[in-house]
Formats: C-alpha cells, sequence, structure tokens
C-alpha cells in the first residue's frame, strides 16, 4: 500500500483582523477574543502535528469572523454578521489576499502528492467552546467525517482507539459536536479524490483542555503519538 501523505490545516487559526478592517468591529473587539472569533488552542496543536510528524501546515491569516476559510465561496456562512455588508470590491480583495492563498496552497500540494501516487490524509485542526447556549459539551475529542467514505470511517476508528489506548478517560466521539459531512475545507477535496485516495478528518478538541497548561502538553503529545500510531497502521493494512 502506498505511503500515506500528511497535510495539517488550520482554518481559524488566528483572530487577527488586518486595519484596513478593523472598523468593523468597533465597539466589538472583544467578540474577537471567544469562540466566535478563533478556535483557542487549535494553531497549536497544528504546529504541535506539524513538527512532530514533519507534514506541512497550512493556517489562516484572518479571523473566522472577517473572513471564514472553512466554508465553501458559496456559503453564506463565509461571511460573518460582521463582513456581509461590505462592498463586492472589498470582499474581492479578502478572497484573493487570503480565502484563495490558503486554499490554493493545501490544493496545489494534495494534488502533486496525488500525482506521485501517494494516499492522501488530510487533518483539519479545530477546537469548540465548552459551553454552548448553556449546555455543558461533555466530550474531549471530537473526529467528524463523511459517513458515505469508509476510508474515512476506518481511519476515525483506528484513531479513537489509539487514543483510549493510551488515555481510557478520554471522552472521543464521532462526528459531534458538528457533521463530518457538512460545508467544510475538505468538502472541496472530496469531491475530486475516492475515498480510498484521499481521508479528511476535522480534528475537534475541548477548549477547556488548553487551560490547564502541564495537561495541554502532555494531551498534545498523545494526539501526536496516536495520529503517528494511526497513519502507520493505515500503511501496513494491506
Amino acid at each position: 500500500m502506498p505511503d500515506a501523505a500528511l497535510l495539517l490545516t488550520c482554518e481559524h487559526a488566528v483572530n487577527a483582523v488586518p486595519e484596513r478592517w478593523q472598523h468593523l468591529f468597533q465597539g466589538n473587539t472583544e467578540v474577537l477574543e471567544t469562540h466566535l472569533g478563533w478556535d483557542r488552542g487549535a494553531a497549536k496543536l497544528a504546529q504541535t502535528l506539524a513538527r512532530e510528524l514533519s507534514a506541512p501546515c497550512f493556517m489562516a491569516q484572518v479571523s473566522r469572523l472577517l473572513l471564514d476559510h472553512n466554508r465553501s465561496p458559496h456559503n453564506r456562512m463565509l461571511w460573518s454578521e460582521f463582513s456581509r455588508d461590505l462592498s463586492p470590491p472589498e470582499k474581492t480583495l479578502l478572497l484573493e489576499d487570503f480565502y484563495h492563498p490558503f486554499r490554493d496552497q493545501a490544493g496545489s500540494w494534495l494534488a502533486a502528492r496525488h500525482g506521485n501516487g501517494e494516499r492522501l490524509v488530510h487533518i483539519a485542526v479545530h477546537s469548540f467552546t465548552p459551553v454552548l447556549d448553556s449546555k455543558v459539551r461533555d466530550i474531549d475529542v471530537g473526529l467528524l467525517y463523511d459517513t458515505a467514505r469508509p476510508d474515512e470511517a476506518f481511519f476515525a476508528d483506528i484513531w479513537r482507539s489509539r487514543l483510549l489506548a493510551s488515555k481510557p478517560t478520554l471522552k472521543v466521539r464521532f462526528n459531534v459536536p458538528y457533521r463530518g459531512r457538512s460545508d467544510c475545507h475538505g468538502r472541496t477535496y472530496r469531491d475530486m479524490y475516492g475515498s480510498r485516495d484521499y481521508v479528511f478528518i476535522e480534528l475537534e478538541i475541548n477548549q477547556a483542555l488548553v487551560a490547564d497548561e502541564q495537561g495541554w502538553k502532555a494531551f498534545r503529545k498523545l494526539v501526536t503519538e496516536s495520529l503517528r500510531e494511526t497513519l502507520s497502521d493505515i500503511t501496513s493494512d494491506e
């Protein structure tokens, strides 16, 4: 079986807003520090995985409240309540400066590795708020995948087993807190590559894990080693 070519992306890595568009958040800058503005801890985890597993990592450079890199261009959720009313030229500028370069980087890398005959594994690293609408989300890790793609289901099942083997108390669930088939970055490539050639998993981690510095470091190591083992498993399953 061909080796797995690992790509890491982080669509909600930062809460940055370039000066040109900071006026959109005048009087509301605090929202950028919330889960609406970015995925706290996701960039650090993605960078750790990239470094330890020698994989490329492409990260968004602006807040999701300005432009959501995890949404398709036609999705109305691409723009938030703060950026939705921007003029067409301003939206085009944001797309050209941030969205398309990010998407093109990932797409070009995947195409090149697929052309080399490698199997593609794309992990998008995200995090979620522990409490939403006064409801506690009682999970630690969510592995999101498309249930219609058997190789994604296989990968997620192995990864969950590896995580629990190292830490049985960890609460790991499939397609929680979001559905794995929702519009997202990986949907573009699912339409281009078959299940066997391209595996896309959205890794969702509870932001409560980030608060404890010592525990957060141990958790990043746990995720790294479990992913390393999973990649090894899928390349030796035949």
